[in-house]
């Protein structure tokens, strides 16, 4: 069964990451190129990761070859049409503008990539604005700078980054001005770091949702509290999975997390440093936990309650699934993995 043409959704993907190879090539020779990588085949071969870490190296590497407004361009109307033939019908793209501070403008990067937000007709997007962990309370700074144009499609602000060297609690000023501002909340945690760190994103953060979340199965206890208290969590299982976070596929919690009623999305993360789709991650799950369609097809309609759009923008969505699966419970309890 490929999942190819189901409409689908995505909740956590990074703009960044999402970049198709043959466009981060073009921008690699528009600099000079690099040594290591001479043709396309090594700079797919540069995507194959060791650990956790060797990906935040190898996502700084690519970084360099972002340099001007038109590159942001570039790079936003390829990822939004690369979503858009996979049929993905909404997403809720991560952009990091302060990565490139140095050199561009936060509200000037963020407009350029809203051009390609507004001309792409074949997709709907809104845009999260990733602060980075590692630059701690200063990111306040780019907080205000996005809230001058957020009318330009930025709907809520996340932290990536380093998550174990970087904790929830160093951001709390910045998120309960980022409620002031209007805007919604997640957090990458269990992730790189365990359960506390999720705690702490929900206790300190007070945010709306949770991004991985991998780690919540460790705490029995945060698992109750996620289902009873409705907070979603934007799942990543192949990306969980190259970055070591997981041993293999077989490990992810999802069907835990499914037996718990917890709110769930399925995502790509970074797909193109990953190598993943979002039709090869439902895939994945339906062959390893003998998922039906029916039931892959439901956890799609039912990750759309998650999103952050309005409840007409989510009827009319929904709508796009009719021709799709039953509408059943996602998980019978009575599943065993």
């Amino acid at each position: 069964m490929s999942f190819i043409n189901i409409p689908k959704i995505e909740n956590h993907i990074h703009l960044e990451g999402a970049i198709p190879h043959k466009t981060l090539w073009m921008l690699i020779q528009k600099y000079g190129g690099d040594d290591y990588v001479t043709n396309l085949e090594q700079l797919e071969e540069r995507f194959k990761f060791r650990d956790f870490n060797h990906f935040i190296n190898m996502w700084v590497w690519k970084n360099q070859f972002l340099r001007e407004y038109e590159d942001f361009k570039l790079i936003s109307e390829a990822v939004f049409n690369d979503l858009a033939n996979q049929n993905v019908k909404y997403a809720e793209v991560f952009i990091s503008p302060s990565l490139f501070r140095r050199k561009l403008e936060t509200q000037k990067i963020v407009e350029a990539i809203s051009s390609s937000v507004q001309s792409n007709k074949r997709i709907k997007i809104n845009l999260i604005v990733d602060l980075v962990r590692d630059y701690g309370p200063d990111e306040m700074r780019t907080l205000h700078e996005i809230n001058e144009v957020k009318h330009l499609g930025i709907i809520g602000i996340g932290i990536g980054g380093t998550e174990h060297k970087y904790p929830a609690d160093l951001f709390k000023d910045i998120y309960n001005q980022a409620r002031e501002y209007g805007f919604k909340t997640t957090a990458h945690a269990g992730e790189a770091a365990g359960p506390e760190s999720i705690w702490k994103a929900i206790k300190d953060l007070k945010v709306d949702r949770i991004g991985h979340g991998t780690r919540a199965i460790e705490d029995p206890r945060l698992l109750d509290y996620l289902s009873e208290n409705k907070i979603p969590i934007e799942l990543c299982p192949l990306s969980n999975l190259k970055t070591r976070i997981i041993e293999s596929f077989e490990k992810h919690p999802i069907i835990k997390y499914l037996e718990k009623g917890i709110l769930i999305s399925i995502n790509t993360d970074d797909p193109k440093m990953f190598g993943n789709t979002l039709a090869e991650e439902y895939e994945q799950l339906m062959i390893t936990f003998n998922l039906t369609v029916n039931e892959v097809v439901n956890i799609i309609r039912n990750s759309i309650q998650t999103t952050w759009l309005d409840e007409q923008e989510k009827t009319k969505l929904l709508e796009d699934f009719n021709l799709y699966g039953t509408q059943q419970p996602v998980i019978r309890n009575s599943r065993q993995v």
